[in-house]
């Protein structure tokens, strides 16, 4: 299914924006419950179920309450979860054969933000094209005729919802593994994953130090998580444990720290986890799919294991189209976003952690030694809030500044120039063989940005 023109509510992970305040309103909730409850019906004469689930944040419970009544008043038939991980409602809706799935979290944002994203019924994000035609739904006169009597939906809570999740994520360990005698150091970052992600690792034997699992509404993200991994750093070395794990707000991403409090980025560990699957011959057509801001470092680190990188956009959803369209089952983003295919259909910060593990104790090597698999290449990103937002082909001097930085460092680095998905920001990045070089460039670059918007008439 096609559609022309661009999604203004959407961006690359859903709607998003601070709660309380157009578009993130109970208001918007309860119109996107009846249009994602209108959506679901097609082709079926049974009410839809659509699955809700949400992480910590004081908003929750405002957006979660109107999204459920939008889909009542529809006819649809509602499944609470409460905080649970983004990717345990995607398991869910498609265990419990749901037609849709929500969750409603602004993950790494502050408490004062939130959002909704959206699932299928196959547990994946909705695309592009279907986000688009609920978004025209949403001022479409047809969602104010809802059910009446009988019809009208109600919503029912999952009382186990974060028990199903545990017990997926486990079984994704390998069953001939323990982790006894593993030490891990586990920060929830106040959000979603509070509850079940110390739960796992301990069922599998870890020996847990929990972190960021006493959320109040307003804490999640604050101070620690995904966000602040210096903390999880500083307990590793405290209690001498063997990994550290810095999960964002819903917990679909991770930060992983290695037994010296060093951070190990999701660059280094898609190339330790492909190692492996390498090995094990688990990776189809030998290739990782990796965004355009990953490092080149990986493409080199990949290639020296007979391997390739598949490059995408930035987005893990991107990520996902990818490697469904060419038959791919593993690949993430550089911030730690990384989807196994073989376990779950999208980010998983657990699964992710779990994957490492597995590695750590099958190696019986310190993860500080198995990251030595890839050697970054030097790279500056900044990202830099400018005074409007233009087509880059609008903007001639940063077109030639990117032009003549491209044509200096040749194959030995590349250039990297978009506007943020979810922000009014120009993100820059270069990777090259000298830092200070790569520096200026971006400076120059910026600059020329600036430039454009400057002389741009009004």
């Amino acid at each position: 299914m096609t559609h022309s023109g661009q999604r203004k509510l959407f961006g690359t992970d859903g709607i998003r924006g601070q709660a309380n305040v157009v578009p993130m309103t109970p208001e918007l909730a309860l119109r996107l419950g009846r249009a994602v409850t209108l959506v679901a019906r097609r082709g079926q004469q049974r009410p839809p179920r659509i699955v809700i689930g949400k992480d910590t944040r004081l908003s929750g419970y405002m957006l979660e309450t109107a999204m459920a009544s939008g889909i009542c008043a529809m006819g649809g038939q509602v499944l609470l979860c409460g905080p649970i991980p983004t990717p345990a409602v995607a398991n869910i809706t498609h265990s419990m054969r749901a037609d849709a799935g929500v969750v409603i979290s602004a993950s790494h944002n502050p408490f004062d933000d939130n959002g909704i994203k959206l699932f299928g019924p196959d547990g994946f994000k909705l695309p592009d094209s279907e986000e688009l035609e609920i978004e025209k739904l949403l001022s479409n006169a047809c969602l104010d005729v809802g059910a009446t009597g009988k019809l009208i939906g109600q919503a029912k809570r999952i009382d186990d919802a974060a028990g199903r999740y545990v017990v997926y994520a486990k079984n994704t360990f390998p069953s001939h593994l323990s982790l006894d005698g593993i030490g891990v150091i586990i920060d929830a970052a106040n959000g979603a994953g509070y509850k079940v992600a110390p739960t796992v690792f301990a069922e599998l034997g870890a020996t847990v130090h929990s972190h960021g699992i006493k959320p109040n509404g307003t804490n999640i993200n604050k101070a620690c998580g995904a966000l602040h991994p210096e903390h999880v750093a500083r307990e590793v070395l405290r209690h001498g444990a063997h990994i550290g794990v810095a999960l964002d707000g819903d917990a679909d991403r991770v930060i992983i720290v290695d037994e010296r409090g060093q951070i190990v980025d999701g660059d280094a560990i898609m190339a330790l986890c492909a190692a492996r699957m390498l090995k094990n011959d688990r990776l189809p057509k030998r290739t990782i799919v990796a965004t355009i801001m990953s490092n080149l470092g990986l493409d080199r680190a990949i290639a020296a294991m007979g391997g390739s990188v598949h490059r995408t956009p930035v987005g893990d959803r991107y990520v996902v189209e990818a490697m469904r369209k060419h038959g791919y089952s593993f690949g993430g983003e550089q911030s730690g976003h990384l989807v196994f295919l073989d376990y779950g259909t999208t980010g998983d910060g657990l699964i992710t952690a779990l994957q490492v593990l597995a590695t750590i104790v099958e190696e019986a090597r310190p993860l500080s030694e198995l990251c030595h698999i890839m050697q970054r290449v030097p790279q500056v990103l900044k990202s830099v809030k400018l005074p409007s937002r233009r087509p880059l082909d609008e903007m001639p001097r940063l077109g030639k500044a990117i032009l003549d930085a491209e044509q200096e460092l040749g194959d030995g680095g590349r250039v990297i120039v978009r506007w943020s998905g979810t922000e009014p920001k120009l993100r820059v990045m270069v990777e090259g063989p000298d830092p200070t070089h790569i520096e200026n460039l971006v400076g120059g670059m910026i600059a020329a940005a600036n430039a454009d918007l400057d002389n741009a008439s009004p």
